[in-house]
């Protein structure tokens, strides 16, 4: 039922910056996860936010370095990016929680197409 449309990736250097959206359609307001697929890796666990903004939740490669966050007055979940490193290229999805462990790609349900981060050094 649900739409994601994930955007704001981009090619930058090594420490540098970028914040991805993900858009919601309708007004329905979703737990929300981000994860990312490097080329030949499976989906990994990057960052959750609860509908309400209670609970976040980070992996810690990324813990102290990346922000979510959301804005539900346009249901848009953000993910600032900081510190950027080599190894966080992927393509990053938004997918919305259905129930189980938040750090698992299976208890999400819808996903957004994704949008690439590259980061060279």
């Amino acid at each position: 039922q649900v739409q994601l449309a994930e955007s704001g990736g981009g090619s930058v250097q090594t420490g540098g910056s970028l914040r991805l959206s993900c858009t919601a359609s309708g007004r329905t307001l979703y737990n929300t996860g981000w994860f990312r697929q490097a080329s030949g890796q499976e989906r990994e666990f990057v960052a959750y936010v609860s509908s309400d903004s209670r609970t976040t939740y980070y992996h810690d490669s990324v813990r102290g370095r990346f922000t979510i966050s959301r804005d539900n007055a346009v249901n848009t979940v953000y993910l600032q990016m900081s510190s950027l490193k080599p190894e966080d290229t992927a393509v990053y999805h938004c997918g919305t929680f259905n129930w189980g462990r938040t750090y698992e790609a299976g208890a999400y349900g819808n996903w957004g197409q994704g949008t690439q981060v590259t980061v060279s050094s």
